[in-house]
C-alpha cells in the first residue's frame, strides 16, 4: 500500500471518526443496552408519574395571572408537574360549564383505532395498526391518560386561565364506536355550554386513509370573553417510546417548531425544564421520538409557539421520563372560528409529505452542509428505489440490490481511482531513486519528485479525490439508514430489526466503546474490508503490490483501519453494516477485475 493510498484511507478515517463522534454510544450508554436486555419488561411497565397537564401562557398574561393569584396553593409547584388526582382550578363560567358525567367514542379506521374523551374533547389514546413496538405489540401514539392529549388556554375576561384539557365536554355525537372505511369520513362534536348564547363547539373530522385528522373549533358569543382574541392550543402528553432500547430513543425525543422557512429544534441533555418562544408567523410545531411523531398546523394567523422540554433524571439511565410539549398561539377569526390540522402517526416520507413539504425535515437524512445532495438524493432516489423495491423483494434484498447500483453507478470513479493506485506504485522504484538521491536536500527532492509526476503524467491526488466525490453519497445512506422508518422490524437472515444491532455472539466481558456484543453484520463487512486492503496492497499490474514499499508501518495501517470501524458500526442499525459489507465485497470484484484489465493491457504494451 503506497503513501498516496494511505493518505486517502486517513482522509476518509478522520471523517467517518468525525460521524462516530456524534454517534457512537457512550461506556454509561452500552452499560444501560446491557441492563435494559434484562429489564425490558421493567421498562416497559414503568408509569409516567410527572405527567404535564398544563398549558403553556403567553408571557405578559402568565405574569398578570401569577401576579393577581399569588396566594394559590395550586400555583406554588410549576403546572407541568401536576398530578392528575389534583382537583383542578378554577375557570370562572368555563368552570361551570363543565358537567360530570364522562363519555367515551372509538374511531377505528384502517390506519389507528383512536379513543376520544369529553375530558378535553380530545384524543386520550391512539393506536396504530401498520406497525408495532420491538416486542411486537401495537403502537400506542399517547402515554396512560383520562383526558385529551390535545388542549387549548386563553385568559377570560374574568382573569382566569383557561385550560380545555380540565373540563368536560357535551358529546354531541351519540355513538360509542365509530367504523370509518377507506376513502370515508365521520365527524365528532363536543361542545362546551356556558349560557344559552354562549358556547364552545369542537368538531373533528377522521377520514379513514391518512394519518392526519382536522378540528375546527367555534366560539359562540364569546367575542368579548377571550381576551385578546387569541388561544394557545397545544399537545400535552408525552408520546410513547417503542423501540427496545429506551435510552437511544431518547436521544430523538425532542420538540420542533418551523417558521420563517427555518426549523427550530428544542432538545434537552440533561434534567431540568426547559422552554423556547417564537413570535410571529408559524407553520407548524411537532413533538416526536426515533420514529413516530404528532404536528399540529392552522390556517388560521397566528401569533407564535412556545415549545416546552420536561426531563427527570440523567440522560442515559432507564427510568429517566422525557415529556415535550408544542403549542401554537393563534388568532381567533372574525367569524369566530380557529381551525387545526393534526398528525399522529409514523415518520415516513409519504405519509409526512402529504401532510406538509418540509414535515420530513425532521428527519436526520445528512448534514447541514451537505443538505444541497443529501435531500434530494433520498427524495428523488432512495426513497422512490426501495417504494418501488418493497412490492418485489424483501428490504434486506433490496439494500443488497441497491449497493450493487450504487457501485455501478460509481465504477467509472472507482475505475480512475485503481488505475492512479497502480500507476503510482508503477513509480515507487523512481520515487525511491529521487529520495536516496536528494536525501540530505528535501527541496530538490520534492521538486525531482513532482517533476517525475508532471513526466509521466500521474497525478499524486489521483487514488484520493475519486473517493472523496464519493463520501456525499455515502455520508448520506450512513445517516439515513439510521434514521429512516423504511427499514424498521424489517428482518433479513439472522436480523430480526434491520433498524437495530444484528447481536450474534455476547462477550464475557465488556469492551469499551463496542460493548459485551458482536454484530454480525458487522464482522463480516470488517473481514472483507481487511481483504479488500490486502488486495489494495498486493495487486496491481504485473501483481506488483505497493505494501511493501511503504514499509511494515503502512502494511499495518491496512489491518487498523477495519478494525477500527468494528467499533464504529458495532452497535448501528444492521441495515447500515449489510449495505457496508455488500459495498465492500462488490468492491472487491471491480477491483480484480481492473487489475486484470491492467494486467493485460500491459502484457500487450510491452508485447
Amino acid at each position: 500500500m503506497d503513501r498516496n493510498t494511505v493518505t486517502g484511507l486517513i482522509l476518509i478515517f478522520i471523517v467517518m471518526v468525525a460521524w462516530a463522534y456524534f454517534s457512537m454510544p457512550s461506556e454509561q450508554e452500552l452499560r444501560e443496552r446491557k441492563a435494559q436486555a434484562r429489564q425490558d419488561s421493567i421498562a416497559a411497565a414503568q408509569a409516567d408519574s410527572q405527567r404535564a397537564r398544563a398549558m403553556a401562557q403567553n408571557k405578559d398574561t402568565q405574569n398578570q395571572q401569577n401576579e393577581e393569584e399569588v396566594q394559590s396553593p395550586s400555583e406554588t409547584q410549576p403546572q407541568s408537574l401536576r398530578s392528575e388526582q389534583e382537583a383542578p382550578q378554577d375557570m370562572g363560567m368555563f368552570s361551570a360549564a363543565s358537567i360530570s358525567d364522562t363519555s367515551e367514542t372509538v374511531v377505528k379506521t384502517p390506519l389507528y383505532r383512536a379513543t376520544f374523551t369529553n375530558v378535553g374533547a380530545g384524543p386520550s389514546q391512539i393506536t396504530l395498526k401498520d406497525y408495532e413496538t420491538w416486542d411486537h405489540k401495537p403502537v400506542d401514539m399517547i402515554k396512560d391518560t383520562t383526558h385529551s392529549a390535545y388542549a387549548m388556554g386563553f385568559l377570560t375576561s374574568e382573569n382566569y386561565n383557561v385550560e380545555t384539557d380540565e373540563l368536560v365536554f357535551e358529546s354531541l355525537t351519540n355513538a360509542d364506536s365509530l367504523t370509518v372505511a377507506e376513502g370515508d369520513s365521520v365527524q365528532l362534536r363536543y361542545a362546551l355550554n356556558i349560557s344559552e348564547n354562549k358556547r364552545i363547539v369542537y368538531t373533528y373530522t377522521l377520514r379513514g386513509n391518512s394519518h392526519q385528522f382536522g378540528l375546527d373549533v367555534s366560539f359562540e358569543g364569546l367575542e368579548r370573553d377571550i381576551i385578546g382574541g387569541t388561544v394557545d392550543f397545544g399537545w400535552t402528553s408525552p408520546l410513547k417510546f417503542t423501540e427496545k432500547d429506551p435510552t437511544l430513543e431518547a436521544t430523538y425525543s425532542s420538540a420542533y417548531v418551523y417558521t420563517g422557512g427555518e426549523m427550530e429544534r428544542l432538545k434537552l441533555d440533561e434534567a431540568g425544564r426547559n422552554t423556547q418562544d417564537y413570535n410571529g408567523a408559524i407553520d407548524w410545531v411537532a413533538t416526536r421520538t426515533k420514529f413516530f411523531t404528532q404536528i399540529i398546523k392552522t390556517p388560521n394567523t397566528t401569533q407564535g409557539a412556545h415549545l416546552i422540554g420536561e426531563q427527570t433524571g440523567e440522560t442515559g439511565k432507564l427510568n429517566t421520563e422525557h415529556n415535550y410539549k408544542s403549542y401554537v398561539t393563534t388568532n381567533i377569526s372574525q367569524q369566530g372560528n380557529t381551525s387545526f390540522n393534526l398528525f399522529v402517526g409514523p415518520m415516513a416520507y409519504h405519509a409526512l409529505a402529504s401532510y406538509d413539504a418540509q414535515a420530513y425535515g425532521m428527519v436526520d437524512t445528512g448534514y447541514s452542509w451537505l443538505s444541497w445532495m443529501s435531500d434530494p438524493l433520498v427524495e428523488y432516489i432512495i426513497i422512490p428505489y426501495f417504494d418501488a423495491a418493497e412490492n418485489y423483494m424483501s428490504i434486506g434484498f433490496a439494500i443488497i440490490l441497491f449497493a450493487i447500483l450504487i457501485k455501478m453507478v460509481l465504477y467509472p470513479l472507482t475505475k480512475k481511482s485503481y488505475r492512479s493506485m497502480a500507476a503510482m506504485k508503477e513509480l515507487q522504484p523512481k520515487m525511491q531513486e529521487i529520495k536516496e538521491k536528494y536525501e540530505d536536500d528535501p527541496e530538490k527532492q520534492q521538486k525531482e519528485t513532482m517533476k517525475l509526476y508532471k513526466d509521466e503524467g500521474v497525478n499524486p491526488l489521483g487514488g484520493c479525490l475519486p473517493n472523496l466525490l464519493q463520501l456525499p453519497i455515502l455520508i448520506t445512506l450512513w445517516r439515513f439508514f439510521q434514521n429512516s422508518i423504511l427499514i424498521r422490524q424489517q428482518e433479513f437472515m439472522w436480523a430480526g430489526d434491520l433498524s437495530a444491532p444484528d447481536y450474534i455472539l455476547s462477550l464475557p466481558f465488556e469492551v469499551p466503546f463496542l460493548g459485551d456484543q458482536l454484530a454480525g453484520f458487522v464482522l463480516l463487512m470488517t473481514a472483507a474490508m481487511m481483504a479488500q486492503s490486502k488486495l489494495t496492497g498486493g495487486m496491481g499490474p504485473g501483481g506488483g503490490g505497493g505494501g511493501a514499499a511503504g514499509g511494515p508501518n503502512m502494511k499495518a495501517l491496512q489491518y487498523i483501519f477495519p478494525f477500527m470501524l468494528l467499533f464504529i458500526f458495532n452497535n448501528f442499525a444492521a441495515g447500515l453494516s449489510l449495505y457496508y459489507l455488500i459495498y465492500n465485497v462488490v468492491s472487491i470484484g471491480q477491483q480484480l477485475i481492473i487489475y486484470r484489465q491492467m494486467d493485460k493491457e500491459k502484457e500487450m504494451a510491452n508485447a
